[in-house]
């Protein structure tokens, strides 16, 4: 389990890494920089498919044409209905929102994902301890509507959907990724090609975060001009490992070459959202580090306890684990000035073959 603490407006783009919630000042990245109206109308048609419109309105049992309706964007589905709508046509709902905010099928054991309830249920997972205060700033949506939809008083409509995860959770288009590819949406198709490239370089060059934040630091922009091998011997890499986490981030738009030095651009690494499979190999990369840093007696704090709880006692300790490393995330955002590149690496796991 993995997070990161969210962001006020304006942070700092230093502090994105793998994380089951992450919120980044990155706004061509957010559905916020994206007619939510518009992408919920062409999410709705995505959805359609083949169908014709007035085949998939009879098909959800209305007697008009209510598919028109959305996709024109004369009106919009509330939450349950499009749940229903993505049922209908043949989406695992399910299982795509419980993989969403990583939690296991029994999110759902009360009410569906297509019920006002199993919605509020799902939002409230997602929202996790982010106060509504902070939700309305970043989604310009009324606090108090949010507290009823999260109490199930009432249901938003589509685009205050998309809205209102994209605020708990900046990963509105990986949302949207549970019902249809986003590359074949115009609205989002160019973010999500942007955004899949940032997590391609987050997963196959873990190194290219530390070569990031490097760039950051108060000693690297204090250098006359950039000299190859100097980040990679303060990060215990070797000079082609640098020089290929540059060249790549500079293909990437995330880091840009003023003729002198590299400087950080608005868009960084991000591996959110990536696969179960590659999460695994980014967090056994850090993990991997963090004991080369053991054995080589580098100064740090390495701490372990072994014990035995019950297993809701463990349910506790994660989410203490996970408010300790929101509140680090917190500290780490408003940190000035950028002097050292640390990494963090805090585990708290079941041990056995569970």
């Amino acid at each position: 389990m993995d997070t990161v603490a969210g962001r006020p407006r304006p942070a700092s783009t230093k502090c994105v890494d793998s994380a089951q919630t992450i919120w980044q000042n990155d706004d061509q990245m957010c559905i916020s920089a994206i007619n939510s109206t518009v992408l919920a109308s062409e999410l709705l048609r995505a959805l359609r498919g083949g169908r014709s419109q007035t085949a998939l309105s009879r098909r959800l049992g209305y007697r008009s044409n209510v598919a028109y309706a959305w996709e024109s964007g004369r009106r919009y589905p509330a939450a349950p209905e499009f749940m229903r709508v993505a049922q209908r046509v043949g989406v695992d709902v399910s299982a795509a929102l419980c993989r969403f905010v990583r939690a296991g099928p029994e999110l759902f054991a009360d009410h569906g994902p297509a019920t006002p309830e199993g919605v509020a249920v799902w939002l409230r997972a997602l929202r996790g301890d982010t106060t509504l205060q902070m939700l309305a700033a970043r989604s310009g949506l009324s606090r108090y509507a949010i507290a009823r939809w999260l109490r199930a008083r009432t249901m938003p409509r589509l685009p205050e959907l998309l809205q209102f995860v994209d605020a708990a959770s900046s990963r509105g288009l990986d949302f949207v990724a549970c019902f249809v590819d986003p590359a074949v949406l115009p609205t989002a198709e160019a973010a999500w090609r942007e955004l899949t490239r940032r997590k391609r370089v987050g997963v196959e060059l873990p190194w290219s975060q530390a070569v990031l934040r490097m760039l950051e630091t108060r000693d690297y922009r204090s250098l006359a001009r950039h000299r190859p091998g100097w980040i990679g011997a303060r990060l215990g890499i070797d000079r082609e490992q640098e020089a290929v986490c540059l060249s790549t981030l500079l293909e990437a738009g995330m880091v840009e070459f003023d003729g002198v030095r590299y400087r950080t651009t608005a868009v960084s690494v991000d591996v959110s959202g990536a696969s179960r499979e590659d999460l695994q190999r980014v967090r056994a990369h850090w993990a991997d580090v963090g004991a080369s840093a053991i054995r080589a007696g580098r100064e740090g704090v390495y701490s372990w306890n072994v014990f035995s709880v019950s297993r809701a006692d463990l349910a506790r300790l994660q989410q203490l684990h996970l408010a300790y490393f929101r509140n680090l995330r917190a500290i780490v955002a408003e940190s000035e000035p950028a002097e050292c590149v640390v990494v963090a690496n805090v585990q708290l796991f079941e041990l056995g073959s569970r």
